[in-house]
């Protein structure tokens, strides 16, 4: 009866660090790190590919528990977060703390011995999101603007972290999930805009679901199309992109800007959410795209 009392308090653990750290979104942002690695390493080291699984794993996790500690009474206005651990009462704030803490600590030690500079973009990227995007969320619509940069790091991370150098490279990878934040983002907030208004956030750019706001989604989703592009061009480095792996990015790109226009056509918040569906297909074909097409040259 104890053991199974005691698996029954660890698994109820593991779930909720699981939920408060957003396994998902944070399995995600780590796939963006890795790709950015593959793309800039010579030569593939576990050892790094490991410490970069590990320490972006704990940073983004981290970033998300100080975001939930700090939202915690906003999340239980909303329908979606209601029943989140804090908002819920499975962990405490103070447990909460610790746990994200712990995750900085072990992400930040893990960046460093890769190399300063990777461990530096992951300090930004913390920093950022919990000190900058988080309390902007109920102040202006601008924070998706700054959300963007924390958002728009991991891919370049992994750059980082295969060279011990920021230049034009990871400065690309950085524009491209940058612009990408956009329609994405505008996206999930249009479907999601009246349980936001619960809580008070302001996410849409116009501060309604009309066509100005689905005008600016297409425009960030041409610019994401373009910045895709630009490795082609043979300007941006070590880091390029073959003809045919271009004409598949127009294509893929193409496709997202389809989706923004429908969703200007008919400002539904079905069409809403199938944009978002879009794009997260669409950045996750373009890493596989970018590094298959590295390998496969």
């Amino acid at each position: 009866m104890a053991e199974t009392q005691g698996n029954t308090v660890t698994h109820s653990f593991l779930n909720n660090l699981a939920e408060i750290t957003k396994i998902r979104l944070s399995i995600s942002v780590l796939f963006s790190s890795i790709a950015g690695y593959l793309l800039g390493a010579d030569q593939v080291s576990f050892t790094t590919l490991a410490l970069l699984s590990v320490g972006g794993y704990c940073m983004v996790g981290a970033s998300n528990v100080y975001n939930q500690i700090i939202e915690r009474d906003l999340d239980a206005l909303m329908e979606r977060t209601k029943n989140r651990p804090l908002p819920a009462g499975r962990i405490s704030v103070r447990n909460a703390f610790a746990i994200a803490v712990i995750l900085t600590l072990i992400g930040i030690v893990c960046l460093y011995i890769i190399n300063p500079i990777t461990a530096m973009f992951g300090s930004i990227c913390i920093f950022m999101y919990v000190s900058l995007y988080t309390p902007l969320k109920t102040k202006t619509p601008l924070s998706v603007f700054v959300g963007a940069f924390p958002g728009a790091i991991p891919f370049m991370l992994g750059w980082v972290a295969a060279t011990n150098d920021f230049g034009i490279e990871p400065g690309t990878l950085f524009m491209i999930q940058f612009f990408w934040q956009f329609p994405h983002f505008w996206a999930i907030s249009w479907f999601l805009d009246d349980d936001y208004k619960k809580a008070g956030f302001k996410m849409l750019p116009n501060g309604k679901k009309d066509k100005g706001t689905a005008i600016q989604i297409i425009l960030y989703a041409i610019w994401t199309l373009l910045a895709s592009l630009i490795p082609v061009m043979g300007v941006t480095g070590k880091l390029s992109l073959s003809i045919v792996a271009g004409i598949l990015m127009a294509l893929a790109g193409l496709v997202l800007v389809y989706f923004s226009v429908r969703l200007f056509k008919l400002k539904t918040n079905k069409a809403a959410r199938l944009l978002m569906l879009v794009s997260v297909s669409y950045i996750t074909l373009l890493q596989l795209i970018y590094v298959l097409d590295k390998f496969l040259r």
